[in-house]
């Protein structure tokens, strides 16, 4: 959408593409003296709604429409919900990227591997300002569970802009800089316009504690582990990997790192000096070396993912890496919401095996803390900066509901939840959705980018549940059924011998061409929609689903034989 009557030259304006509506898949644009500024550009998990599907991504319909007028796009921190879609959508609107040293190792090597090198990249150090068009921005370093996480002072001719992105009150991260209460204040005396805020855990009271308590919590655990220890976590989290590596150097372990998101992250680290006091880590190749109590493994897979390396290790599938009946794996993550259903399938298929398992919340020490700020951490926060709004994203709408609850609680003058696609303008006036811009989401499938609404993950859904009826056969010109019917019957039955269905079936078309030619001649096509839609009724009739139905007719004309 180019501009329109939503976007005056001489405003200032947020739009959320995503992350407005869900967990993941962050993409956001501030618009300035027309001028754009992207924040943001991750992925998410794809739930039941989409078969087949793992991923999903962002339209960048939107930017791609207006990408010359697109100044740059941040990225504010190294999690895949943040980062995960650059290297995939960034060919279509090819702008400059801004990032802290650490994103930007992780980010460089993303896109190398998708065969992008000509992407212009600027490295931002924790507190440097930097123009990018009309905005002035300044990169806040705040504490979270992945290295060089930064919020944004956003500085424009209307006001000021802080966007939080993910962060928490860690009084004692593994890595990271603190979230420091004096920068805060100093900004928040600078004066806030809006607060656009975290909101993943607004529903949770309390605070979000600190690494430090999980580093102690998994030396507990390894202390009583006797085989092999798995940990899974996301990939990101290098202050787990820290805390999971100085655990085990106390219990006499050795650490191996297994899944190649995990080994890219890890690469990134060292490159930025992260993990320059932690001793080598084995490698995959030589993990059947160690014996089984002296090694740790961490894997890939938090989240149930049906690829990653903790999935196809509990199915027997993993070529280098296999865990056995006493071995314990320890799940140091929180469930993202809808993935519930495919983490407990890893978990059952390792507890069938006799392999221990190990969650949040079932241990008396902490093994995972979250990086988001609960409600007392974000209460804090809107005192130190008194923005004069606030507006939640990053959350699905209970948390952004909750989020500007509690900012009225903090007499915040003036709240607003958007959604995907909101156009909210700033400033001159006050603050208020005016209109929307067409936004959605894109599946990857396989190596494709295709519209989450394409016809073929539509049929998907709906084979889900319907089943599917294939029908083939050959007819004369007097639609008499030559030689055999063909048919293919999946995902339906009526609880009867599967061909006693079939010769059902077999008759059903058999009566429907018997009428069909005592009737008008009908081409090919008319006839195999009058079978289908007799087929089709017949089925639901039957089973009570109205299944797929395809039927393909073919003529068989004889030619008559010229006399001599």
């Amino acid at each position: 959408m180019p501009m329109n009557r939503f976007l005056k030259k001489d405003g200032l304006y947020f739009i959320p593409l995503g992350g407005s509506e869900q967990f993941g898949i962050n993409l956001n644009v501030y618009v300035s003296e027309g001028q754009f500024l992207a924040v943001d550009c991750g992925m998410g998990f794809a739930d039941e709604r989409f078969p087949g599907i793992d991923i999903m991504l962002p339209d960048p319909a939107f930017l791609e429409e207006n990408r010359k007028k697109l100044k740059g796009m941040i990225i504010t921190h190294a999690h895949e919900d943040h980062i995960g879609a650059v290297s995939h959508l960034w060919s279509r609107f090819e702008c400059p990227l801004y990032a802290t040293p650490f994103t930007a190792a992780v980010l460089r090597k993303k896109l190398e591997e998708a065969g992008i090198y000509d992407a212009k990249m600027h490295l931002i150090e924790p507190l440097a300002e930097v123009h990018i068009g009309s905005f002035k921005v300044q990169f806040i370093p705040v504490s979270h569970s992945v290295p060089d996480s930064c919020a944004l002072m956003i500085r424009t001719v209307h006001g000021n802009i802080l966007h939080s992105g993910d962060w928490n009150l860690d009084p004692t991260p593994v890595v990271g800089l603190k979230t420091e209460e004096k920068t805060f204040r100093k900004l928040g005396e600078d004066g806030i316009l809006a607060y656009i805020g975290d909101s993943t855990n607004a529903t949770v009271r309390g605070v979000s504690g600190s690494e430090k308590d999980a580093a102690k919590g998994l030396y507990q655990e390894f202390k009583e582990c006797r085989g092999r220890i798995a940990v899974t976590l996301f990939s990101s989290n290098i202050g787990r990997m820290i805390s999971i590596a100085e655990a085990a150097r106390k219990t006499g372990r050795h650490v191996a790192v297994v899944g190649r998101s995990l080994h890219r992250m890890v690469a990134a680290a060292q490159e930025c000096g992260y993990l320059k006091d932690l001793k080598e880590f084995v490698s995959e190749e030589d993990i059947g070396y160690l014996p089984d109590e002296k090694t740790v493994l961490v894997v890939t897979g938090s989240q149930g993912e049906y690829r990653s390396a903790l999935a196809r290790i509990a199915r027997g599938e993993h070529n280098a890496v296999h865990l056995s009946k006493g071995d314990t794996v320890i799940f140091s993550a929180r469930a993202i919401p809808g993935n519930e259903r495919n983490i407990n399938t890893v978990k059952n298929n390792l507890v069938a095996q006799g392999i221990r398992v190990i969650s949040p919340g079932e241990t008396v020490g902490v093994i995972h803390v979250s990086g988001h700020p609960c409600r007392d951490e974000i209460q804090q926060m809107l005192q130190w900066t008194r923005p004069s709004c606030v507006i939640p994203v990053h959350g699905e709408r209970v948390q952004l509901e909750a989020h500007a609850a509690l900012a009225r609680g903090c007499q915040v003058p003036q709240t607003l939840v958007p959604s995907n696609g909101s156009v909210i303008r700033l400033a001159p006036g006050p603050v208020e959705e005016i209109g929307e811009v067409e936004t959605g989401l894109l599946a990857m499938d396989q190596d494709r980018l295709i519209p989450a609404d394409d016809p073929s993950i539509t049929a998907r859904r709906k084979l889900q549940y319907t089943g599917v009826v294939h029908v083939s056969f050959a007819i004369s010109s007097k639609c008499e059924i030559l030689g055999d019917i063909k048919l293919d019957i999946i995902g339906l039955s009526d609880g009867g011998p599967p061909q006693e269905l079939k010769e059902d079936i077999f008759a059903e078309i058999e009566e429907v061409m018997a009428d069909i030619a005592d009737g008008p001649r009908l081409e090919e096509k008319a006839v195999a929609e009058e079978v289908r839609i007799c087929l089709r009724r017949y089925l639901h009739n039957r089973l009570g689903v109205k299944p797929k139905t395809t039927v393909h007719v073919l003529e068989i004309r004889q030619q008559k034989r010229s006399g001599k």
